[in-house]
């Protein structure tokens, strides 16, 4: 019977938390945040020769990477992208994403 119940108790928390996850975040507020990213990524998102383009990416990609980032799972060779995301709160990213999700690439 305990295990029944430890069983069920995970997967409402494992859906709740897939839920969270799936509402996005809030590009209004992404775009407050961006000031920082701006300064490589350009205003509009576009990028350079040197920093890649974040400008109509997927939303859930883009939050999949400032994640990877923020943990060190992945690692730029500029070792700058660590640095700004360590401050970064969930949600953070996820405005942050939607807000880079939601510019347009023309």
């Amino acid at each position: 019977m305990f295990n029944l119940k430890m069983f069920f108790t995970s997967m409402l928390v494992l859906l709740l938390s897939t839920a969270y996850a799936h509402a996005g975040g809030d590009p209004a507020r992404g775009k407050e945040l961006a000031g920082d990213c701006a300064d490589c990524h350009g205003e509009d998102g576009m990028g350079d020769e040197e920093f890649p383009q974040l400008a109509g990416l997927e939303e859930a990609y883009l939050a999949e990477q400032l994640m990877a980032f923020k943990s060190g799972e992945r690692v730029d060779e500029n070792e700058l992208m660590p640095m700004y995301t360590e401050d970064l709160g969930d949600q953070d990213i996820a405005d942050l994403a939607a807000y880079y999700a939601s510019l347009a690439t023309e």
